[in-house]
Order: C-alpha cells, then sequence, then structure tokens
C-alpha cells in the first residue's frame, strides 16, 4: 500500500497533502513529494494529513526528516489532521523528535488561517490516483 500526494502553492505557503497510509513501503513516494515541495514552492510546508488513514513508525519518522530536510532549505514544516488526533503535540503544539520544531493545528483552515493574507494565485500538481473527493 502506499500514499497519494497533492501539492498546492499559496503565495509563501505550500500545501502537501496526503491520502492513504504513510507506511514504510510509502516513504520513498513521500520524500519525493517533499522534494517536489522544494523545488517548487517558498516558505513554509503544510502538510495536510485529512486523507490519511494512518502511518507506521517508520512513516512517522519520515514526517520528523521531511521536517529536518525543509529546515536546512530554510524552510518549516507544519503538520494539519494528524491521525489519532495528534497525540504528540493538539493544535498548536510541537511534533518531532525535538530537533526541528514542527507546529500541530487541528485541520488545514487552522493552518492556513495562521497564515491569512495569502489571496494570490494558487498551482496544484498531484500524483496519478489522486482521490477525487479527498
Amino acid at each position: 500500500m502506499t500514499i497519494e500526494w497533492r501539492y498546492t502553492i499559496h503565495p509563501g505557503l505550500g500545501v502537501l497533502s496526503l491520502a492513504g497510509f504513510l507506511g514504510q513501503e510509502a516513504v520513498g513516494r513521500f520524500q519525493g513529494a517533499v522534494g517536489w515541495a522544494l523545488a517548487r514552492g517558498t516558505g513554509p510546508v503544510v502538510l495536510d494529513l485529512t486523507g490519511l488513514r494512518g502511518w507506521s513508525d517508520g512513516g512517522r519518522l519520515a514526517v520528523s526528516e521531511a521536517a529536518s530536510r525543509l529546515a536546512a532549505e530554510g524552510r518549516g514544516l507544519e503538520l494539519a489532521a494528524v491521525p489519532g488526533g495528534g497525540a504528540e503535540g493538539g493544535a498548536g503544539g510541537g511534533f518531532g523528535d525535538g530537533r526541528v520544531a514542527i507546529a500541530v493545528h487541528g485541520d488545514l483552515a487552522a493552518a492556513l488561517a495562521a497564515h491569512r493574507d495569502r489571496g494570490a494565485e494558487e498551482r496544484e500538481w498531484r500524483s496519478d490516483a489522486w482521490p477525487e473527493d479527498a
């Protein structure tokens, strides 16, 4: 089982949405999506987990590693709609392994509200099998 992803650019902010299950077998695909976000956006990346059915320990580690990868490029990672209610931080709290701070938002709307004043053009890319209803 793997994940599907969609990347949407907002002015100064990118949203990387995931659908499926982020297990060890999906880590490579996730890392590729993070690379896509790095190459095509600016500012922080909000990882929208609304469509994620769950994740393994390896998937969670990949998210922490993505935060470090983004931080090395001067960009932040924020999470929205963490599976299981975000036991690591909750809305506005932290997440990760402690090396890089990762803000956690209750849902995508809350994450976007934290970055208001983004009225310009949006652009979007997605993998071929992204679910139409997600």
